[in-house]
C-alpha cells in the first residue's frame, strides 16, 4: 500500500531534506530510518518539497511504500517515537497508487518570517531571518504584486538550479507586518531553487529603502540572476502548505509555521 505523512521539521541543524552522500544529517535519512524500523523492511519516501538546509517545515508531505499493515496511528506514534526531536510526523493516511506527494501537487505555500527589530533573537534564533533596520511592509507588498501571475523567474533563481524551464505562475504574494514581524507568503503552482529566498531579499531591500519600489519589475525583467540582489537567510523560511487534489483526502495545513504569537 502506499502512505501519506504529514511532516514538520526546524531545518536548523539539518542539510536540507534530501539524502546526500557525503552523509551529513538529513531530514529524509532521518526519516527513512525511523520508517523503516516501524515497517520492520527498508524505507524510502519521496517529498512534496525537497528545501534546502536551514529551511523549515511546517506541512512537508512525504508518501512511500509499503507491504506492512499497521494502523495509521501506529505509522506516527512508531515513527515518532524513533526520530529525533527537530522532526515530528504530524498524520497518516493510506492513499492511491497514483499519489505522487511531487508530482500530484497543484501549488504550494512557502511563508518567510522576519523579526524587524534592532535587537537579535534570542529564542527564535535560526527560525526567523533578523533585520534590524525598519522595514516598510506596504511597500515591499506593492512591490511583490508585479510577480504575481505567469513569469520567467530567471533573475529569481540560483545560477545553480536544474529545473527545465524558469517559467512559474505566482498565485499571489502577500507582505503584512504583525507588530515586530514582517510575514511574506508566497502561493505558487512551483518554485525554482532559492526563489522565495531570492524575491525576499529584493523585497527586502526595497524595505529598506536601499531600492526603489520599481526593483522588483527590473528585476523580473532582466532575466539575469547577476542583476538580481542579495539571497535572503534560509532562517525565516518555511515550507507552509501542499495543495491536491480533494479525492487524496490530504489534510490542508492550519497551523502558523509554530509562531503562534502571530
Amino acid at each position: 500500500m502506499r502512505i501519506a505523512l504529514g511532516v514538520e521539521y526546524d531545518g536548523s541543524r539539518f542539510c536540507g531534506f534530501q539524502s546526500q552522500k557525503s552523509g551529513v544529517r538529513t531530514v529524509q535519512e532521518s526519516l527513512e530510518q525511523a520508517l523503516s524500523s516501524v515497517a520492520d523492511h527498508k524505507v524510502q519516501v519521496i517529498a512534496a518539497g525537497r528545501t534546502d538546509t536551514g529551511v523549515h517545515a511546517n506541512a512537508q508531505v512525504v508518501h512511500f511504500d509499503t507491504e506492512a499493515l499497521r494502523p495509521t496511528h501506529g505509522w506516527v506514534m512508531g515513527s515518532n517515537i524513533k526520530l529525533p526531536a527537530d522532526i515530528s510526523v504530524l498524520w497518516a493516511q493510506e492513499v492511491p497508487k497514483d499519489f505522487h506527494a511531487r508530482f500530484s501537487a497543484q501549488a504550494r505555500t512557502y511563508r518567510y518570517f522576519i523579526l524587524n527589530r534592532k535587537s537579535r533573537p534570542a529564542i527564535l534564533s535560526s527560525r526567523v531571518t533578523w533585520v534590524h533596520r525598519p522595514l516598510d511592509a506596504v511597500h515591499m507588498q506593492q512591490a511583490g504584486q508585479v510577480l504575481v501571475g505567469k513569469h520567467d523567474f530567471t533573475s529569481y533563481r540560483t545560477v545553480h538550479c536544474q529545473a527545465k524551464s524558469p517559467v512559474r505562475t505566482l498565485h499571489s504574494l502577500k507582505v503584512m507586518r504583525h507588530g515586530d514581524f514582517v510575514v511574506m507568503e508566497v502561493y505558487a503552482d512551483g518554485f525554482l531553487h532559492h526563489m522565495v529566498r531570492n524575491i525576499a531579499g529584493v523585497l527586502i531591500a526595497i524595505g529598506s529603502g536601499d531600492r526603489p519600489v520599481d526593483w522588483a519589475a527590473e528585476v523580473l525583467e532582466h532575466r539575469d540572476r547577476r542583476q538580481g540582489g542579495m539571497t535572503a537567510a534560509p532562517d525565516g523560511l518555511y515550507f507552509h502548505q501542499v495543495d491536491y487534489d480533494l479525492r487524496y483526502g490530504i489534510p490542508v495545513n492550519a497551523q502558523e509555521a509554530g509562531l503562534l504569537m502571530l
